[in-house]
C-alpha cells in the first residue's frame, strides 16, 4: 500500500481499521524471544471511541453521536487551521510552518529517518509525509486561492469529513516530536513540527488533548504549583526527605537550600524525579554542595516542577508555565536558572521560551549538563572511576540533544567516570528517541501503553541491546547501565526494560547522570547505585 492510498483511506468511513499491526511485522529485536501478539482494544472502550486508525487511541475523543457533532468537528478544525497559518493567532513557528506546508519534495528522507515508521514495520500509515501532506493538501484546499477556485486540481485529492479529522489527530500522536525527520530533510521541511501544530488545533481550538498532558499535566501545573500534584508543603516535606535519604545513603548531612535570595543558580527539577527517582535530586545535592556551588531550590509554585508540558502540544499553556516560572527565579534575585535532567525542560526554557519571554524577563537560562562536566573538569569532586566498572551506555534525549544542541558535556563526564562507556549506534544529534517523547512516557490511558512499547520504544530497545551485545550474559556481568539524563526518557526506558523482561534476561538497568557521579565518589562508605534491584 502506498502512502497515496492510505492518505485516501483515512477520510473513508467504512474503513474498519486503517492499519493492523502484527508483532510478527514489526522490528526485529534479536536475541528476544517471539512476544505475545497485539491484544485487540476492550470492547468497552470501543463503544466509546474510534479505534480505527491502528486499533490504538491516545487522544480519547468521543464518537460523535450525530452529523452536527461531525460537522461541528470539521468546522472547528478548519477553523483552527485558519488561526494556525495566521500572524496574529500564531506566534511561535508560524514561519517554519508555512514553509512546511508550501513545499515538499517527496523524496521519503523522513520516512527513512523516522523510529516509528522502520519499527512499525515500514507501516506506510505511520511515514512522517502521511500527515504532512494531508495537512498540506487542506490548507492548499481551503486557504490558498488556486485551492479555492480548482479544488483538488490544485490542492490534491483529500476529501475532509470528521472521519479524517479523527484519525489525522490521532495520527499526530503516533509522533514523538523527536525531529529526526526534519534533520534528514534536504529542504528543511519538518513534518514533525506538522504533528506538534495538529495537536494545537486539536487543543486550542477543539479542546482535545491526552487527560496525562493536560488535565493532569499543565491545568495541575497552574492551579497547584506541579504537574504530579505536589503542593508546595509537599514539596518542603519532600525536601525532608531528601536531606534524610542522603543521611542513610552517603553518611553526609546537607541541608538542601530552600528560597534563598541572591543564590548564584535556581536549580529546578522534573518533578516526576522526587516521587520515581528520588535518588536524582538527592545526587544534584550532592555534587552541589561537594562542589561548593551557590544553588537554592524554590517553594513557590511552578517554582520547584521545571516541566511544560505545553511545549508537546498548546502555546497558551506553554507560555503560562514559562511565565510563572521565570518570575519565582526573578523574585529570588538568582543569576540563572539551571534545569536538573530533564529534556523537554530544556527545550522549552531554554529554546522555546526565547519566543515567549519580554525583555525584563529573559534571565539565563542553561541545562546542568555542561554545568556538571565543569564540576568534573575542574576536580570539583574526588571521583574514583573504578566505582562504576560495569558497562554503560547513553541515551541521547531528542531536546537535550538535537534540538537544544547538548551533545559533548555528557560524555565527558561519562568518560572520566565509566571505563566501560560505550556509545549507541548512532547516538549524538543522530540519536533516535526513547519512545516516551512528545508526552508519551506519562500516556497511560485506554491501550496506548501497548503501542508505546511495541513500536514506538522498539528502536531504542534495539539500540540498548546492540550496544550491550558483548555483555549481555548476566552471569559474567551481573550489572549493565543505560544513562539517561531526562526524566520522561527514563520513565520510557523503565517500562521497556519491564515490558521485554531486559532485567530478568540481561541485568540491563537505567537512571540518570548524577547517579553516576555521585556512585564514583572516593569517600562515599558504599555505592550510591543499588547493583541488585531493577530502579
Amino acid at each position: 500500500m502506498s502512502a497515496e492510498s492510505v492518505i485516501r483511506l483515512l477520510s473513508r468511513e467504512d474503513v474498519k481499521q486503517v492499519v493492523k499491526l502484527d508483532v510478527s511485522k514489526l522490528l526485529p529485536l534479536d536475541p528476544l524471544p517471539d512476544e505475545p501478539p497485539i491484544e485487540e482494544p476492550p470492547a468497552k472502550l470501543a463503544e466509546l471511541y474510534d479505534f480505527s486508525l491502528d486499533g490504538h487511541v491516545a487522544v480519547g475523543i468521543p464518537r460523535p453521536k450525530t452529523e452536527e457533532e461531525k460537522r461541528k468537528l470539521v468546522q472547528g478544525f478548519l477553523e483552527g487551521l485558519r488561526k494556525l497559518i495566521t500572524r496574529g493567532d500564531n506566534w511561535t513557528f508560524l514561519q517554519p510552518l508555512l514553509l512546511t506546508l508550501e513545499f515538499c519534495a517527496k523524496c521519503q528522507a523522513c520516512a527513512e529517518a523516522c523510529p516509528i515508521y522502520l519499527a512499525s514495520g515500514r507501516q506506510e500509515v505511520y511515514k512522517p509525509i502521511v500527515r504532512a501532506e494531508v495537512l498540506r493538501r487542506i490548507y492548499k484546499r481551503y486557504f490558498t486561492r488556486p485551492g479555492r477556485l480548482f479544488g483538488k486540481f490544485a490542492s490534491g485529492d483529500v476529501e475532509v469529513n470528521w472521519t479524517l479529522v479523527y484519525r489525522l489527530i490521532e495520527l499526530a500522536y503516533r509522533c514523538t516530536l523527536c525531529r529526526r525527520c526534519a534533520q534528514a530533510c534536504p529542504m528543511s521541511v519538518d513534518n514533525g513540527l506538522i504533528s506538534r501544530e495538529i495537536r494545537k488545533i486539536a487543543s486550542q481550538e477543539l479542546g482535545y488533548a491526552p487527560k496525562e498532558v493536560h488535565e493532569k499535566g499543565t491545568v495541575q501545573h497552574l492551579k497547584v504549583g506541579s504537574s504530579t500534584g505536589m503542593t508546595p508543603k509537599g514539596l518542603l516535606k519532600t525536601v525532608k526527605f531528601l536531606e534524610e535519604y542522603i543521611r542513610e545513603k552517603t553518611g553526609k548531612s546537607i541541608k538542601i537550600p530552600v528560597d534563598e535570595k541572591g543564590a548564584d543558580i535556581l536549580l529546578v527539577h522534573n518533578a516526576g524525579e522526587f516521587l520515581s527517582w528520588p535518588e536524582n535530586p538527592a545526587a544534584f545535592a550532592i555534587i552541589f554542595e561537594e562542589a561548593g556551588m551557590s544553588w537554592t531550590m524554590s517553594s513557590e509554585p511552578l517554582g520547584y516542577d521545571i516541566v511544560n508540558y505545553g511545549a508537546w502540544y498548546d502555546d497558551v499553556q506553554l507560555a503560562k508555565i514559562v511565565l510563572r516560572q521565570v518570575e519565582v527565579a526573578r523574585k529570588l534575585e538568582v543569576k540563572k536558572i539551571v534545569i536538573g535532567e530533564c529534556g523537554h525542560a530544556t527545550k522549552a526554557l531554554i529554546v522555546v521560551a526565547d519566543r515567549v519571554l519580554p525583555k525584563e524577563l529573559n534571565i539565563p537560562r542553561e541545562s546542568a549538563l555542561p554545568l556538571l562536566a565543569e564540576i568534573v573538569e575542574r576536580k570539583k569532586l574526588n571521583l574514583d572511576p573504578t566505582r562504576n566498572n560495569f558497562p554503560v551506555t547513553l541515551h541521547d534525549p531528542c531536546n537535550v540533544v538535537r534540538l537544544s544542541g547538548i551533545v559533548e558535556p555528557q560524555r565527558r563526564v561519562l568518560r572520566a567516570i565509566a571505563p566501560q562507556f560505550r556509545e549507541m549506534e548512532p547516538h549524538g544529534v543522530y540519536n533516535y528517541c526513547c519512545g516516551g517523547g512528545s508526552g508519551f512516557a506519562i500516556m497511560h490511558s485506554y491501550n496506548f501503553d501497548q503501542w508505546r512499547n511495541k513500536v514506538s520504544a522498539r528502536m531504542k530497545v534495539r539500540q540498548i541491546l546492540n550496544a550491550f551485545r558483548d555483555v549481555l550474559d548476566p552471569s559474567r556481568y551481573p550489572f549493565k547501565y543505560v544513562c539517561a539524563p531526562c526524566s520522561n526518557c527514563k520513565g520510557a526506558i523503565r517500562d521497556a526494560i519491564r515490558h521485554y523482561g531486559l532485567w530478568e534476561r540481561y541485568r540491563i538497568n537505567y537512571g540518570g547522570l548524577v547517579e553516576l557521579m555521585v556512585n564514583a565518589m572516593a569517600d562515599l562508605p558504599k555505592p550510591y547505585i543499588d547493583y541488585s534491584e531493577f530502579h
